[in-house]
């Protein structure tokens, strides 16, 4: 656990310890998937995150990272990018070759995949927590406390074996302290201020109502849509008057191609209980204004013909009037 410099801290996170502090991302970690088909055919797939925000790529074939925002470098020189490049390069070509030769060894049954999970994290008194750890299969095997290699319960024995091994590599341990301990955190830093512009930047939602599938007979599903936010963090309640309904129902968080956040939240009510409930929207960017949508019941088409057709008839009856009124008081003599 490393404690950041305060000046820098401040930076980042403006009001800390209020309710106005930094609402972007706050984490860093490196994801590895490889998947292997047979003794002979592997493949590598790795990408860096902010929090849920993806920052890099990687491309297994020229073993170079893709860089997919203008900051996604954070402070690192060209020549600290280009040695972590070649220490990935060499890692993952490596670990495909020590997979495949120890695969038998620890009944391994192809097809079979590995994931890897690897960063850092920013705590709001100001310490970054490091942490790694892998998986087979989609189920935990290992993860690294300090220095130390802990199996996982769902590994079993070869989870055991691996990190009787693992330790016995220094050279490869040091090197994850490292980067660990001390790149990570650095990164961190460096990449949370050169992206500070567009990663606090307020986008207010928009949110609009409608109703869902019927849930059965006599009853109405209703819907809020939220989308565009960002930040993430956001709350969407169905209220009657100032009571929170505890029945609402929310999706996932899904992202948009703009890196915004779509939201919806639902409810199950019996059609006579619909009038009078609203959809309550609070967010960052609001600055708190909620929006509030009230839900009416919806409009038919007969009712809608019947806003146009009536205004239009008493015009032209109007008119009609207008035009007899002048004839007649031209036939005057």
């Amino acid at each position: 656990m490393l404690l950041l410099p305060f000046q820098l801290l401040a930076v980042l996170l403006p009001g800390a310890d209020g309710e106005d502090g930094f609402q972007g991302p706050t984490s860093f970690h490196v994801i590895q998937i490889s998947s292997f088909a047979n003794s002979t055919w592997a493949q590598n797939q790795g990408s860096g995150w902010l929090d849920d925000l993806q920052i890099h790529g990687w491309d297994s074939d020229s073993g170079t990272a893709i860089f997919l925002k203008p900051w996604s470098k954070g402070k690192l020189s060209d020549e600290e990018v280009a040695e972590l490049e070649e220490l990935f390069r060499v890692y993952l070509f490596g670990f495909i070759q020590e997979i495949q030769a120890r695969a038998s060894k620890f009944q391994l049954e192809y097809p079979f995949e590995i994931q890897g999970i690897a960063g850092c994290e920013l705590q709001s008194g100001g310490s970054v927590v490091s942490f790694l750890s892998g998986g087979i299969g989609g189920l935990d095997f290992l993860r690294f406390d300090n220095d130390t290699c802990v199996p996982s319960p769902e590994g079993g024995t070869r989870a055991q074996q691996a990190c009787t091994l693992i330790m016995e590599y220094q050279g490869i341990i040091d090197t994850a302290r490292k980067l660990l301990y001390e790149t990570c955190p650095r990164y961190l830093l460096g990449v949370l201020d050169a992206g500070k512009a567009e990663l606090q930047r307020q986008e207010k939602p928009k949110a609009w109502l409608s109703s869902g599938p019927s849930p059965g007979p006599g009853r109405l599903l209703l819907v809020c849509h939220v989308a565009g936010f960002y930040p993430k963090p956001v709350w969407v309640m169905w209220m009657r008057g100032e009571q929170e309904q505890p029945d609402t129902q929310h999706s996932d968080l899904l992202p948009n191609a703009d890196w915004t956040w779509y939201l919806q939240a639902t409810l199950d009510v019996a059609a006579g209980e619909a009038a009078g409930l609203s959809c309550r929207v609070k967010h960052s960017s609001l600055e708190g204004r909620d929006i509030i949508l009230q839900w009416g019941p919806p409009i038919s088409v007969a009712l809608i013909c019947l806003a146009i057709l009536v205004p239009s008839i008493i015009f032209l009856l109007c008119l009609a009037l207008w035009h007899m009124r002048r004839r007649s008081y031209q036939d005057i003599p």
